[in-house]
């Protein structure tokens, strides 16, 4: 299984979202010290029913426990954006 297929699995499974969309943006860093040692960079949005009532760093923070330990090895940068149901505009 790819980094990427991972890294999206691991989420799912961990904050069961309704919305998951990584976008791997490591092309764009080529050459930047964290491409060079293996680790991506990763764009996340995800919208989940775990966020409702969180502040910005306890949900950062849900994401970060939901990949564990690919955030050490496999990922170097990971630009979020994790929002409730209940903030997205109907």
């Amino acid at each position: 299984m790819s980094r990427f297929d991972q890294l999206k699995n691991r989420l799912t499974n961990a904050l069961q979202p309704v919305v998951c969309e990584l976008e791997d943006d490591s092309a764009a860093h080529a050459g930047h010290a964290g491409a060079a040692s293996g680790g991506s960079h990763y764009n996340l949005k995800i919208i989940s029913h775990q966020f409702e009532g969180l502040n910005r760093i306890s949900r950062h923070r849900l994401v970060y426990d939901a990949i564990g330990d690919m955030m050490h090895t496999d990922v170097h940068a990971l630009a979020i954006v994790a929002l409730a149901p209940s903030e997205i505009p109907t």
